[in-house]
């Protein structure tokens, strides 16, 4: 049986107060089960990187529930906290947000020195990664040394090192070019195929999310259509006309969806 993994229950966050509120998530409720890989799509403003952020207890919710294998995310405090930050979830932004004073391999092993990992297990994991990621070539590199692809998948390496029970992506993609973000789905993907690595990845792009096996669209903040992928008949080609269909009336703001 699939173990689950994130619990999200009737999350609410509002924004401003009297007349002035503004309900970024309105009652979103749904599970996250381990080995998945499942997208949020919606338009700017839909309430997508509110729950991300969230569920990375960088913001506090107005209301509702976050579970994290039965824990109450948001009654963590001290190192218990810092435990959930560190090692339960791991973070990959658009923007990569690595230390630009470190190199490739100092950024990605920083978390590791931070949690206490021993020497041995750090170089192995760190080599292990690298060669999965293909980024060998760029560890004695600083970012700004870097390409855009290569800075996005030392922070991929940087957000695996510690084996989190699930990985949260906002747009991954947004600052790569096609072939960069072609080539970074294709490692996530690959994870979570081989490794059964549970994604949770935020995109406004329908070429990333064909990459998952399942889709919420959020509007208004509140869940509108899910999507699954008809494993193993349906194609990603097949699976990206389908969520296109969807954004189009998301667009529209149609709920006759598909």
């Amino acid at each position: 049986m699939t173990q689950q993994i994130l619990e999200i229950d009737s999350l609410r966050k509002t924004y401003g107060k009297g007349n002035n509120q503004t309900k970024a998530l309105n009652g979103i409720t749904f599970q996250v089960m381990a080995g998945e890989f499942l997208g949020i799509m919606g338009s700017s403003g839909s309430g997508k990187s509110t729950l991300l952020n969230c569920i990375a207890t960088v913001i506090r919710p107005t209301g509702g529930r976050i579970r994290m294998r039965e824990t109450d995310v948001h009654s963590l405090r001290g190192a218990d906290l810092a435990e959930y930050r560190g090692k339960k979830i791991g973070y990959l932004f658009q923007s990569f947000e690595l230390l630009d004073n470190l190199t490739g391999r100092e950024n990605i092993l920083l978390p590791l020195s931070l949690h206490g990992v021993p020497a041995k297990e750090s170089r192995e994991r760190l080599q292990s990664l690298s060669d999965y990621l293909e980024i060998t070539d760029v560890l004695d590199k600083f970012p700004a040394q870097m390409s855009g692809g290569q800075q996005q998948r030392i922070a991929a390496a940087r957000a695996l090192i510690l084996r989190p029970d699930i990985v949260l992506a906002d747009e991954p993609t947004g600052a790569l070019d096609s072939g960069n973000a072609k080539s970074l789905m294709e490692k996530l993907s690959g994870l979570n195929r081989e490794h059964n690595t549970t994604i949770l990845m935020v995109t406004h792009d329908a070429n990333a999310a064909s990459y998952c096996k399942r889709i919420l669209f959020i509007q208004d903040g509140v869940i509108f259509h899910e999507l699954r992928k008809n494993v193993p008949e349906e194609s990603r080609p097949e699976f990206y006309e389908r969520i296109l269909k969807v954004m189009a009336q998301l667009g529209g703001g149609s709920a006759n969806v598909l």
